[in-house]
């Protein structure tokens, strides 16, 4: 599985390379901003992208927004990561194309289990 991790926060960043990576054995690869995403995914056109939905410059939302404009990419399913997982929140998350959910805090040790779930694997 080739995975892109996108999130402001360093520390969470290296939560998901060992867990997915060294734990789950996932081709991982990070980046910290919305505008990289888009740039890497198009690059390495990965198997699914987990999109943190706050970021300062290029959010979630428009990261989404702008990968879903691009054909190389515009097919490849994302779950956002984010700690707003009201009903109305989640909702709006998936009509904006998002696949699923993962809410922060994540169990480090469920996440690829529950990647796999939201794809139905």
């Amino acid at each position: 599985m080739r995975v892109l991790f996108v999130d402001d926060d360093a520390d969470i960043r290296t939560i998901a390379r060992i867990t997915l990576g060294d734990v789950a054995g996932w081709n991982v690869t990070l980046v910290g901003s919305g505008q990289e995403a888009v740039a890497t995914a198009a690059r390495e056109l990965p198997d699914v992208i987990l999109l943190d939905f706050m970021m300062p410059g290029l959010d979630g939302p428009g990261t989404l927004e702008r990968l879903r404009a691009q054909p190389a990419t515009a097919g490849i399913p994302v779950i956002f990561v984010t700690a707003k997982t009201q009903k109305g929140e989640t909702e709006a998350m998936r009509a904006m194309g998002a696949r699923g959910i993962v809410q922060k805090p994540f169990d480090p040790m469920q996440l690829p289990a529950e990647v796999l779930r939201i794809l139905g694997a």
